[in-house]
């Protein structure tokens, strides 16, 4: 049997790191050719990463991404392309301001001054359109520190912690924490989570969304939009598991 919807009435939205790939980590050719040649034939596809459209470029084969794709919803959807055009930009200075977001800074990075990590590396704060970046280890850590810091954190709630400290911190602010990827979280204004990436797709008038993402629990940056009601959730823990659902789905 196959899908009762023809492909313009069925959209399908992939976080990226975990879902589609290892964690930072370059899409397999076989993964891509199965998206590419099978699902996007019968449902429209688009990708929603918390990463700017640079990391999401690198990790999906290059800056032709987001004309592969039918959509690319960089920053959550904060910068949002369609067949490969720009159709949305939001700015957090601009929203947030420039006193509270250094006031917020400030109070990061002196909290990462106090931190003892198995290595500390560059970049603990990371200023993006939609969002900040904020990374205990450094983003200029290797794979190996990368993985190192993942299994410590993982023990021991290094970024855990951090968000807790900082919700009691600007508890005023108007900020959501989001955990997601191996080494860092996501510090964007309420209403700025993935979900924000379906109101593009709503004024298409898809009959279903569906949704694949990892980090679905409450706090991991694919929960809201996992959640909302406007979308069939899909919990997956690598991209074979994707695939193995996507198959099931389409019957392909």
């Amino acid at each position: 049997m196959s899908c009762p919807f023809k492909r313009e009435e069925i959209i399908c939205l992939f976080d990226v790191d975990g879902t589609l790939t290892v964690p930072r980590q370059k899409i397999l050719p076989t993964t891509e050719e199965f998206l590419l040649t099978k699902v996007k034939p019968v449902a429209t596809i688009g990708l929603v990463g918390g990463s700017d459209l640079t990391k999401i470029a690198e990790q999906m084969g290059g800056e032709d991404v987001i004309k592969k794709y039918d959509y690319v919803f960089a920053e959550n959807g904060l910068v949002a392309y369609k067949n490969g055009d720009l159709i949305g930009k939001m700015s957090i200075q601009e929203h947030v301001g420039e006193e509270k977001l250094q006031l917020f800074i400030n109070s990061a990075l002196s909290y990462m001054s106090k931190l003892t990590l198995p290595v500390k590396r560059g970049t603990f704060i990371e200023f993006r359109d939609g969002l900040v970046n904020v990374c205990p280890v450094g983003r200029s850590c290797s794979q190996a520190e990368r993985d190192q810091f993942a299994a410590y954190d993982k023990v021991h709630k290094i970024r855990e912690s951090f968000v807790k400290h900082l919700q009691a911190e600007f508890p005023d602010f108007g900020l959501v924490f989001s955990i997601g990827g191996q080494i860092s979280f996501d510090v964007f204004p309420k209403g700025w989570d993935k979900t924000y990436s379906l109101r593009f797709v709503e004024e298409d008038g898809y009959k279903e969304i569906h949704f694949f993402g990892d980090k679905t629990a409450p706090g991991g940056n694919d929960h809201e939009i996992y959640e909302d009601p406007r979308t069939v959730g899909h919990k997956v823990s690598s991209p074979e598991e994707t695939i193995e659902q996507l198959k099931t789905l389409f019957h392909l």
